[in-house]
């Protein structure tokens, strides 16, 4: 990918305006996940492929995705990519919000609730407690300053545990910094979402 006077190109595949490694020139760490990936998804998705450039960060940064997708017993694999979805959608963040769109309705069992969930929460038809998950995470998005300990208070009511609110907090802001860099560099979805 080489660059032009008014900046670098654009990766044709994945949108990206870094550069982004042939598979063959990725870091040897970044092979194995890239490898896991394409056999448990049946395709690399381009968040790891744009991230492969700074493989050091990809490797932190997916640790603590995989740590932050733990189900527990009152936040399931579903909520928590409501969360993702909820953020993703306060944002626009167009790669975050097909990608996790297509794992929502996945976890779900549901695709039309998943597909009314990524286009607008608040008429999707959302049960009481997931409405509260997904109120917290926008407004933790959008009004940060906002956030207080009846929102706190919010989450706890709706049954999850005070180790939970915090995942929830922790998703929303790791989703935020991931929606940011998938914005910053230009991050398009995989077609196979």
């Amino acid at each position: 990918m080489k660059g032009t006077d008014s900046g670098p190109a654009e990766d044709p595949e994945t949108g990206s305006w870094f550069p982004v490694p042939a598979l063959a020139d990725a870091a040897p760490e970044v092979r194995g996940l890239l490898a896991k990936a394409r056999e448990r998804l049946g395709f690399i998705p381009h968040v790891f492929r744009v991230y492969s450039w700074r493989p050091e960060r990809l490797s932190a940064w997916f640790a603590h995705y995989r740590q932050l997708h733990e189900p527990t017993p009152g936040l399931s694999a579903a909520d928590r990519e409501l969360v993702a979805v909820a953020v993703s959608q306060a944002n626009g963040c167009l790669y975050c919000l097909v990608a996790h769109g297509a794992a929502l309705r996945e976890q779900l069992g549901d695709p039309v609730l998943g597909e009314r969930i990524a286009f607008d929460w608040r008429r999707a038809g959302l049960d009481p407690r997931r409405a509260t998950i997904c109120a917290y995470a926008e407004k933790l998005t959008l009004r940060p300053r906002e956030v207080d300990r009846h929102d706190l208070q919010g989450l706890l009511d709706a049954g999850l545990s005070l180790e939970e609110a915090w995942d929830v907090a922790e998703l929303a802001a790791m989703y935020n910094y991931t929606n940011r860099m998938a914005m910053a560099t230009n991050m398009l979805p995989n077609p196979q979402y």
